[in-house]
This record gives structure tokens, C-alpha cells and sequence, in this order.
């Protein structure tokens, strides 16, 4: 399907600023709707959940319609849907309460390829009992994860398995089905980190192999939160510390406190931004996001692909460390003898957003060796045209000097 991106760049107001936005995988610029279910939300009228007032029935059903929303974007019932402050709030959680049943030379399996909140929680978590941690590694010369060397890490004494979905800095997509079918043969769990995955790809929980998976949705054009996606029956068997008067149901057991639900409603309508962008309204709103994101995915491919082409223009002054043969539309580059934390800044200053440091990804930034721990990201999202990559390159080529 066709992916008309001026009219969806209508849906932005903050574009109007002039920026060309290049800052996706940090998080995205929000659309009119989204804005406006959060305001409606919270003006009300709103009170606590329930169903005796119209206020409360609202706050109810924003949890409702949120639950059903994000079951619909990651392939899992309602009640496998659990809300989070952010991703690595809800990693550190599950992180506590999963460690309450490991021992004493238990493994846990963590990635170099990975966002430090799917690596610090289960460290610590595991240094907590005294379990063992064993690392997948990946090729900095390929950036890619060997499924081979990924299972030889993999004992009778794995518990868990901790892999992102796509690499937050090189765009890797690394084989979690074929992993996490060597963990499950094991006995293990497998947590999948799909906070920059799910921004570019339809998800299927279970078809990727994720017994849990979480993702951030203001990575996918909602508000500041996140999500948890499992089985609920799996849900079921993990005891997080909670309140005592507090629900001990599932999925309320793992929300502490009460829930934005403001916060809620801007999330189930990024949901329906995505649907929206399907040519079949009428369809199950499941497919019509899958519809959605595939005309996302090749319109972000189409403007990644230009962005390589006229990159390897300016030779041995511009080193490319993307390189995996599946990957998200994210690009990570370094310039030799050249800051790439001033280069963002010469970027900044003609209102382009590409921004310069290690995003948290600690691990590949070791892996890779990099200089000074900083590197230039340019992340698309769907609102990126080719006239912002056209001020994107033009921009590098005058810091350069070309």
C-alpha cells in the first residue's frame, strides 16, 4: 500500500517548529489525536476507576479500552497487558520478582547487542542470588548475532534469556525465534526488549518467541510509559512485592498505584493512528496496524537505503557501523579524526535532530570500541520526507567540508 507521508505529516503540529526529526528512537513527535485523547481524558469527568459515576467509568474504560489496544499492536490477550512507568521500570520489576525464584549457580543469559535496561535489571537481579551471567555476543564488523554462538551460551542452568528485538543504536534485528526455541527447549524464559522494534515492525508475541516483551510507547508516536505483553497464565505464577489491600489480580498485581489513565488514553490512540493508515477500515483493527506498519516499514526502508547510498559519497569520512542484513531504519555513524558530538551540534544549529552519545546502549558501545563513546544516530520515523534527508546530508557534507 501507498504511504502518503505529507498528509500523515499533517497529523503532527510539532513539525510546524521546522525541525527535521532524526531523534525516532528516542522517542517520536506526537500526533493531533494523540494530544487530544490525553486532554479530553483528563479534563474530564474523571475519577477513580469504577462504574458507579460517569467519571469513574471513564477512568475504567480508558484501562479497558488501553488492555485491548496493545493486545491488538503485540498479539496477546487483554489481560496479558500490563502498564509501566516506562520499559525499565517494568524490567527491573519483573527482574525482582523473577530473582525471588532463581539459586545459586542458575545462569542468566544477557546481550552485548542490547539497551542497558535489558542488561543492568538482570545483572543485578542475578548478582542478587548469586546466579551466573553469560553474554551473547554479536560481530562488530558485521553487526550482526550468530545463532550458533548465541545457543553455546545457553546450559541446563539457564533461567531466562534477555534479547532485544532490534538494537536501539545499530538497528540489528537479531534471531529471536531461533534463540528463544533453543532457551524453551532448556526450560528457560525468554524477556524480549522491543521498545525500538515495535516502532517498525507488526509483533506477535508468541510467534517471536517472547514469553514476556516489553515496549515504550512513546517510540510509536503515544506518550511517556510502558507496556508488558505476556501470557497471563504466565503472569499468574510471578509475585511482585505489592501494596496488601492491592489487587492480587493479573494484570493489576504488577501496576503499583493508580494509573494515568490520561497517560492511557493517549497510548490506545497512538494505537489507532497506526491503524488508521490502513486502506481496509472495516478490518479487525489487528491487521489494519499491521497494514499500518508495513507501509511505514517501506517508506522508512525506501529513505534509509538513499541516506547509505549518498553516505558512501563521502568515503573514508563517514564509517557506517549499521550493517546487519535485517534491521530497523536506524543508522549509527562515526567520523574519523572529526566529533560526532559536534557534528550533531552544526546539525542542531540548522534545526536538524540527529543526535550524538552512547543512548544508553552500553554494551555495543564497548563492543564496538568506539572513540570517546559517542557516535551520530540518525533514527527515521514515519514522518521523516526526503526534503528532511536532504537537509540531513546536506548538513554532514558542510561539516565535513565537502
Amino acid at each position: 500500500m501507498d504511504f502518503d507521508v505529507a498528509a500523515f505529516r499533517e497529523r503532527f503540529p510539532s513539525l510546524a517548529s521546522g525541525i527535521a526529526h532524526f531523534d525516532g528512537p528516542g522517542g517520536t513527535q506526537t500526533p493531533r489525536e494523540v494530544g487530544a485523547a490525553i486532554a479530553d481524558t483528563l479534563t474530564g469527568p474523571l475519577s477513580n476507576r469504577g462504574r458507579q459515576v460517569a467519571s469513574a467509568r471513564a477512568a475504567d474504560d480508558a484501562v479497558t479500552a488501553f488492555r485491548q489496544a496493545y493486545a491488538d499492536l503485540l498479539g496477546v490477550p487483554p489481560t496479558g497487558i500490563v502498564h509501566g512507568r516506562s520499559a525499565t521500570q517494568l524490567t527491573f520489576d519483573l527482574a525482582r520478582a523473577l530473582a525471588k525464584t532463581w539459586r545459586a549457580g542458575d545462569e542468566v543469559v544477557v546481550s552485548r547487542l542490547d539497551h542497558d535496561a535489558n542488561v543492568r535489571p538482570w545483572i543485578i537481579a542475578a548478582e542478587s542470588v548469586g546466579a551466573t551471567v553469560r553474554w551473547i555476543d554479536f560481530d562488530p564488523a558485521t553487526a550482526e548475532v550468530d545463532v550458533d554462538a548465541a545457543r553455546a551460551q545457553l546450559t541446563e542452568r539457564t533461567r531466562l534469556v534477555a534479547i532485544t528485538g532490534a538494537s536501539n543504536v545499530l538497528g540489528t534485528k537479531p534471531p529471536v525465534r531461533a534463540i528463544a526455541d533453543a532457551a524453551h527447549a532448556l526450560g528457560a524464559l525468554v524477556h524480549v526488549d522491543a521498545v525500538h522494534l515495535a516502532a517498525h515492525a507488526p509483533i506477535d508475541v508468541a510467534e517471536l518467541g517472547a514469553d514476556l516483551l516489553v515496549c515504550s510507547p512513546y517510540k510509536l508516536l503515544g506518550p511517556h510509559c510502558g507496556v508488558l505483553a505476556a501470557d497471563p497464565a504466565l503472569l499468574d505464577t510471578i509475585h511482585p512485592d505489592k501494596l496488601a489491600p492491592s489487587s492480587d489480580a493479573v494484570p493489576e498485581r504488577f501496576e503499583l498505584g493508580t494509573l494515568p489513565y490520561e497517560v492511557l488514553a493517549g497510548a490506545t490512540a497512538a494505537v489507532d493512528v497506526l491503524a488508521s493508515l490502513s486502506p481496509t477500515p472495516h478490518a479487525h483493527r489487528r491487521d489494519r496496524i499491521s497494514d499500518g506498519l508495513h507501509a511505514i516499514d517501506a517508506h522508512e526502508t525506501r529513505l534509509r537505503e538513499r541516506i547509505e547510498r549518498e553516505l558512501t559519497a563521502f568515503g573514508d569520512d563517514v564509517v557506517l557501523h549499521s550493517r546487519a542484513s535485517d534491521r530497523t531504519p536506524t543508522l549509527l555513524v562515526t567520523l574519523p579524526g572529526r566529533s560526532t558530538a559536534e557534528a550533531a551540534q552544526h546539525l542542531a544549529d540548522r534545526d536538524v535532530a540527529a543526535p550524538s552519545g552512547s543512548f544508553y546502549a552500553l554494551e555495543p558501545f564497548r563492543r564496538l570500541a568506539l572513540p570517546g563513546d559517542e557516535a551520530l544516530r540518525a533514527g527515521l520515523a514515519p514522518y521523516v520526507d526526503d526534503r528532511d534527508v536532504d537537509r540531513l546530508l546536506e548538513g554532514l557534507a558542510e561539516f565535513l567540508g565537502r
